[in-house]
């Protein structure tokens, strides 16, 4: 069991319920996530981490409001409400969350001109965090993953497990979407077409 690790996206305050990007029903999903930790020999941690006034905030483009699109140099963004800001409390862990078996706290979009879902790579899909390199030389090959939100941050993060290599599989009954435009049924099937074992 040693080459199989465990990531959780993305559990922080301003994804729940009371947060700034809540997603419906995030806190409900902790006792699950917790379960999962405590039966992982290696836990690995995603936190969204952005800079004030950070490139994909709808507050940083006049005129925008969130969940409008726009074109960036790496594509098309959808831009947010302002969360997970630097030392935010918004930017903390849910308080119920039991983290602290993690090995590691990978963060991402903390480069203010581009927004980073995946675990694996910022958007413009070229730039790595490292977490595939510190993953193969501790020999994990198998991954599950789960947190918030499905559809966004835990997708992105699989497909690119798939693609880099590693047997993936999602825990649904431990991630909550946002479902913007009918994005979960889409992120589901696309994550299944990819290998990505969901259930």
């Amino acid at each position: 069991m040693a080459e199989d690790a465990l990531i959780v996206i993305d559990m922080q305050n301003d994804f729940c319920p009371g947060g700034a990007l809540a997603v419906e029903g995030g806190d409900e999903i902790v006792p699950v996530v917790n379960r999962l930790i405590e039966r992982a020999r290696h836990v690995i941690l995603t936190q969204d981490w952005h800079p004030p006034g950070h490139s994909s905030f709808a507050s940083s483009h006049p005129g925008k409001a969130p969940f409008e699109t726009i074109s960036m140099p790496y594509g098309e963004q959808t831009l947010w409400p302002e969360h997970c800001v630097q030392g935010s409390a918004g930017a903390d862990f849910h308080p119920g969350l039991r983290w602290t078996s993690a090995e590691l706290v990978v963060r991402k979009g903390f480069r203010a001109e581009i927004d980073s879902y995946s675990a694996f790579f910022e958007n413009d899909h070229k730039t790595p965090t490292g977490l595939a390199g510190c993953l193969r030389e501790r020999g994990i090959t198998k991954l599950q993953l789960c947190g918030l939100a499905t559809d966004f941050c835990v997708a992105f993060s699989a497909l690119d497990a798939v693609a880099q290599g590693f047997s993936t599989s999602v825990v649904l009954d431990a991630c909550r979407g946002i479902d913007l435009n009918g994005s979960l049924a889409a992120m589901i099937e696309r994550m299944r077409q990819a290998g990505v074992q969901v259930g």
